[in-house]
């Protein structure tokens, strides 16, 4: 679909409003603007519903699932409704279990300390830090970047085929890059991974907020992703799927919550009943109100409908695309090439820049909020820039054309007006062009404003 004809279609909805719509930020050259906030891989704002619903409930704050009083019970039904609504939100079976974590990071730390005995894991290089380290007590088989959808399953079906011993085996998979945005084929994965044994969890941290996902349809065992991705503003995620090795594993944290029963036995130890629900991996007093604004943010989501949601984003990728296709210096990122179908998250390198001071220029001179670097996926980026230098040179020097080993990433969603997507393009056009305005300087290893 062209960007004229997602431009003409009444389905794309206006962007939803958001916390920081209305910032002003200094620039260096003088005055001050609208803040365009174009980082939402790293982090994207609150959506205003979800924190006009947290503030309405902030009040009566309580404990939750140990208290008596009114405001005990109240918080402990919105817990647990809230857990109800990230079941239904991602469409899960009836047997899987919702547990709540501070992140993705911690879900999938969460499922790497339940694996069973002797589990191997498959992973592409091309996952986020998230998904690719926490596997440390297991067997890992670490697969190339493919270059096609296809080469990815195919990748994936010789690698469980070809393993030694056969026994309990996991995959993990990005839906959609924190680099590229490109989405990745799960459910062909997950048919791949069942036929030969495995299992697998899917990193949904940059897919949740832009598509519609549902646990049954893509036949996943595991789902995890982060609140402050998905219009969320406090440190919570999610671990959703089967409950066997979660209910057989160790709990992540002993402590309170986690505990069903606990009795000192005659020699002076202790013997614990742990829970299997789960309560099994949530010791402690949990983080009722990010819980909740996780909840508050899938309904929202539903509720404006994604098939518009995601009208609009590809409007916006559109515009970018189209924008800095015309800029020969910008080399955009990609595995799975141009037509590839992706989320609103796009990196790209300029040809003579070093890409933090790109990046400072854009904050600076035009109050464009992006992010530079490697973004948390070393790997995959030093792939697809070719292995190349990882010197990225001195603030505003130009590299004599060989591009450095970092690049700038620039994402959007649902929040995001077309006048901070224009603005950004209007930006690169003028900086590849003109040149920056400003003087930089390196300060601990990255671009800032020379302020004398």
């Amino acid at each position: 679909m062209s960007v004229t004809t997602i431009a003409a279609d009444r389905s794309v909805c206006a962007p939803l409003p958001v916390l920081g719509r209305d910032v002003t930020v200094p620039l260096v050259t003088g005055g001050e603007v609208t803040y365009a906030a174009l980082d939402y891989a790293a982090s994207a704002p609150a959506l205003q519903r979800v924190w006009d619903d947290v503030a309405a409930y902030a009040p009566y704050y309580g404990s939750v699932h140990r208290g008596a009083g009114y405001l005990s019970q109240l918080s402990t039904d919105l817990f647990e409704n809230s857990r109800a609504a990230v079941s239904e939100f991602l469409d899960c079976r009836e047997s899987d279990q919702v547990v709540f974590t501070r992140s993705t990071t911690d879900s999938l730390n969460l499922l790497a300390g339940a694996l069973p005995a002797g589990c191997q894991v498959f992973v592409f290089e091309t996952e986020h830090h998230a998904s690719l380290l926490p596997w440390r007590d297991a067997r890992v088989t670490y697969l190339n970047a493919p270059r096609t959808p296809g080469q990815a399953v195919e990748t994936l079906e010789r690698a469980l085929a070809d393993r030694e011993p056969y026994g309990p085996a996991l995959v993990c998979v990005t839906g959609a890059s924190n680099v590229t945005g490109e989405l990745w084929p799960v459910r062909e994965l997950a048919a791949a991974a069942h036929a030969h044994g495995a299992r697998i969890v899917l990193d949904a941290a940059q897919l949740a907020p832009h598509h519609p996902l549902s646990v049954r349809e893509l036949d996943v065992d595991w789902v995890a992703f982060s609140g402050h991705k998905l219009y969320a503003p406090f440190g919570s995620g999610v671990l959703a799927g089967r409950a066997d090795w979660l209910k057989d594993a160790e709990p992540y944290l002993a402590g309170g919550g986690a505990s069903r029963k606990v009795a000192r036995r005659a020699d002076g130890g202790v013997d614990v009943e742990w829970h299997t629900t789960a309560a099994r991996h949530e010791a402690g007093s949990p983080n009722v109100i990010g819980v909740y604004a996780i909840a508050s943010a899938c309904k929202a989501l539903t509720e404006a409908g994604f098939d518009a949601l995601v009208a609009r984003e590809q409007h916006l990728i559109g515009k970018v695309h189209e924008g800095l296709a015309e800029v020969p210096e910008v080399k955009v990122l990609s595995l799975f090439g141009d037509e590839a179908p992706r989320v609103g998250v796009i990196s790209f390198v300029v040809k003579g820049w070093n890409s933090s001071h790109f990046a400072a220029a854009l904050s600076a001179e035009y109050g464009i909020g992006v992010r530079d670097g490697l973004f948390c996926a070393h790997p995959l980026v030093r792939t697809l820039l070719g292995g190349e230098r990882e010197d990225v040179g001195e603030c505003g020097a130009p590299d004599g054309g060989t591009t450095a080993l970092n690049a700038i990433r620039v994402s959007f969603g649902a929040g995001t007006p077309d006048e901070h997507v224009d603005r950004f393009v209007r930006a690169v056009k003028e900086l590849v062009r003109d040149g920056a305005r400003w003087n930089y300087r390196t300060e601990d290893g990255r671009c800032v404003p020379d302020r004398g």
